[in-house]
């Protein structure tokens, strides 16, 4: 863990562009006055200086903005109103990856890789679900074979379906982007119902494949084929990794790999698994970027509800059961009012270059105080963007955002810390694939605190699962 850095000061809020006068609407106009008069995190600078044409990674505000006229999009660094529309922003600047829309081609590949602190790597099998019920086969089934199941289920497609900031972003990214889907072959890896494949075939596509280890996929062929995309999506069963395509390559990737924390039930090793092995060269991926975030909440009455609780059960000490709850990070809706800190960058993806082994990371912060609160807990959450677009957009888990059904994953402190505005927490924060499940995650977080009310040095182990 490396010692606290100084304090820096926080950036200067930047509002939305102007829209013009003859696009502006009342709508839009009431909008960006909510916006610029919001209240949010601010977000700390990463260490990017050097780097030539780019912008700040917006942090917390997809999902709250708008579409916006002209050519160029300056993010709001508060998180937005609570809309369902997609943000739209380019110039992006991630790590050492720089994508500047006047000297690259909107959909070229980046050339340099994931920026994160990678440390270990599991060899998993990924790809969404697999069905099978006979005795015989639930004998010989491992966890993995249940996480199949769990997308058999119609339940857990209608919660995704139904996450408007999720489906609404991948069907304007990909209709909104026609040109670059007309006459190309797409792989949609865990395709689900099939309802990014049939954005795909509605954009143009020459033909879809679709992929799915679940037994959803069955219901999936007969919605194709209902809509009237029979001839253009074709729907294969079976883990990615083991499956061939009737094309050697392919055009265009579309997946929603995401899980809680971002990393959960490791379907993104599946995607770059498909992309190595099926994507054409200078081939795209959507959506290509991925960014996660750390900050500080005061969460008095849930914590004292979900963990403290077991101190005393009517009377009883039931407190080794109080270990057991603190080893689980929470994921749920966080207020954002109970949000007291500046939230700051813990990893980088880039679809395009990273490897399986950027997955395991370890990365070192500094969150700093907006007020004096208490700190109960950190709470994680992420972005993802479609770059390699006309006009890129993406949205955001933030507590700030609309709801997704992704939430925020909380990971309560053992002792509170009283902190006031400007001090500083530090730490590192490491996960990796659980070494019995690859699909759970082992997460470790290293506190130190020194306030001129509390001092705190921690290490607490979590797993997610």
């Amino acid at each position: 863990m490396t010692s606290c850095p100084t304090n820096k000061p926080p950036r200067r809020s930047m509002d939305y562009l102007p829209v013009s006068a003859s696009n502006e609407t009342a709508e839009v106009a009431d909008r960006n006055k909510q916006l610029k008069t919001s209240s949010g995190p601010i977000h700390q600078k990463p260490n990017w200086e050097g780097q030539q044409n780019c912008f700040e990674p917006p942090r917390g505000n997809f999902g709250g903005g708008i579409p916006v006229s002209g050519s160029e999009f300056v993010p709001h660094p508060l998180a937005g109103n609570g809309t369902s529309e997609p943000q739209q922003w380019n110039n992006l600047s991630f790590g050492n990856n720089n994508i500047n829309s006047d000297d690259q081609h909107p959909h070229a590949p980046i050339s340099s890789g994931c920026n994160n602190n990678s440390n270990n790597s599991s060899e998993k099998e990924s790809s969404k679900g697999d069905g099978g019920n006979n005795d015989s086969d639930n004998k010989k089934k491992t966890s993995k074979d249940y996480y199949f199941d769990s997308y058999s289920h119609h339940g857990i497609h209608e919660e995704m379906l139904k996450d408007e900031v999720r489906t609404r972003t991948y069907q304007l990214a990909i209709l909104n982007n026609a040109h670059l889907f007309e006459d190309k072959v797409v792989l949609d890896v865990g395709c689900g119902t099939g309802i990014l494949s049939m954005f795909a075939a509605q954009a143009g596509a020459r033909h879809v494949y679709a992929v799915d280890c679940s037994s959803i996929i069955q219901q999936a062929t007969q919605i194709v084929e209902k809509n009237g995309f029979g001839d253009k999506i074709t729907l294969i069963k079976g883990k990615m990794e083991e499956i061939q395509l009737p094309v050697e390559k392919v055009d265009i990737i579309i997946s929603e790999w995401m899980g809680y924390f971002l990393l959960y039930e490791s379907m993104l090793d599946t995607v770059l698994f498909a992309r190595d092995k099926f994507l054409v060269e200078n081939g795209i991926i959507f959506p290509d970027k991925a960014v996660m975030y750390l900050c500080g909440i005061e969460d008095a009455p849930i914590k004292e509800e979900r963990i403290d609780f077991w101190d005393n059960v009517y009377g009883f000490d039931m407190s080794c059961i109080k270990e057991i709850a603190l080893s689980e990070p929470v994921v749920d809706i966080v207020d954002s009012k109970n949000v007291c800190t500046e939230a700051v960058p813990i990893l980088k993806l880039d679809l395009l270059t990273c490897t399986t082994k950027d997955l395991a990371f370890s990365s070192d912060f500094a969150i700093t105080a907006k007020r004096n609160d208490y700190v109960h807990g950190l709470v994680a959450y992420f972005e993802c963007a479609f770059t390699q677009v006309h006009k890129p957009l993406g949205w955001s888990t933030s507590p700030f955002s609309k709801y997704t059904h992704w939430k925020q994953t909380t990971f309560y402190l053992r002792d509170t810390v009283v902190i006031c505005k400007d001090e500083q927490i530090c730490g590192n924060i490491s996960c990796r694939p659980n070494d019995k499940n690859p699909r759970d995650l082992d997460i470790q977080i290293k506190v130190q605190f020194a306030g001129i009310h509390s001092k705190l040095e921690t290490t607490l182990d979590y797993r997610l699962r």
